[in-house]
């Protein structure tokens, strides 16, 4: 990737962070007034009062606006209105145990909805693909919640083989990422099943099969390795949903990290710890773009020379 270019999606990435800076703050201001929610409907009007001073809610919104971009800025996200402790303490004390779960059910599906993708674009209108493509839609279709709760049932009230919730053992983490990785899998398997199938009908395939190339090897080393660009792009995709796609899955099993902790905090109007998640998850998200972008230079010297 030329310089220029790669100054140009930097600038890309600080506007759209700008924005999305602009846009939570505002939101979440418009969903409720926190110091009444804290103080509850039997508090003292001087008390709340004295509340919105403190945490500079008194003030006109575009004076909090500018406050908010400077401390951003300074490296300064405020503090938790719940708990008095630093914003940023707090996503960084939950963030661990979002990545464990979100590289983890990431990994899975990985592992589980490449190779069958691969296998039924190789095996077209065979009943694997048949299988394999009912199998993906069912698991990308269902919801995350739902097919968590079935697996509370089936697997700890039922059978009672794992913790239905709460973490601290590998057995804590069976279901979280198989509820995630799953529905993932169905996704990657039926992009992986379409750009098979899309290199499988090239003209320099059919030329390698009419040479004799054996059919694993015009597979990995042909058509995969053409295959992975548009294939890149879903992956990106799921890395940077690392913490947006884990909010659900962690409520569900009581899963301390940063999902749980973004609903928490927007069921209280923790203004600061909510600003803080989203602007992390936006973060991930552009920087899983750039580095998508940067692969693609890398996979397809095309793209490099652009």
């Amino acid at each position: 990737m030329k310089a220029r270019a790669f100054l140009a999606r930097a600038l890309r990435m600080g506007v759209t962070l700008l924005v999305v800076a602009v846009a939570v703050f505002f939101m979440v201001r418009l969903s409720g007034d926190p110091i009444g929610i804290m103080a509850g409907p039997d508090a003292d009007p001087t008390f709340i009062a004295q509340m919105r001073e403190r945490w500079g809610l008194d003030r006109p919104l575009h004076e909090q606006l500018v406050s908010f971009l400077i401390g951003i800025a300074q490296g300064e996200f405020g503090y938790s209105m719940s708990t008095g402790l630093p914003a940023a303490q707090l996503f960084l004390e939950r963030l661990p145990a979002t990545l464990v779960l979100g590289i983890a059910s990431l990994t899975l599906s990985i592992v589980i909805g490449l190779p069958l993708g691969v296998a039924a674009a190789v095996r077209h209108n065979s009943a694997l693909d048949r299988f394999v493509m009912s199998l993906s839609v069912m698991a990308f279709s269902m919801p995350n919640f739902f097919l968590g709760v079935l697996f509370i049932l089936l697997f700890s009230l039922h059978l009672r083989w794992l913790p239905s919730f709460g973490s601290g053992s590998l057995a804590h983490l069976v279901m979280p990422v198989l509820t995630l990785g799953l529905s993932s899998a169905g996704a990657i398997a039926r992009f992986a099943r379409s750009c098979m199938l899309d290199v499988l009908n090239q003209p320099y395939m059919l030329a390698a099969r009419a040479r004799g190339i054996r059919p694993q090897r015009r597979t990995l080393l042909h058509a995969l390795p053409n295959a992975s660009i548009p294939l890149v792009t879903i992956l990106g995709m799921r890395l940077g949903d690392l913490i947006a796609g884990a909010i659900i899955v962690e409520t569900v099993f009581a899963w301390p990290g940063i999902g749980r902790l973004l609903a928490e905090s927007v069921s209280n109007r923790d203004l600061a710890v909510v600003q803080v998640i989203v602007l992390a998850t936006a973060t991930t998200m552009v920087l899983a773009n750039l580095a998508v972008d940067l692969l693609y230079g890398w996979l397809d010297p095309r793209v490099r020379k652009s």
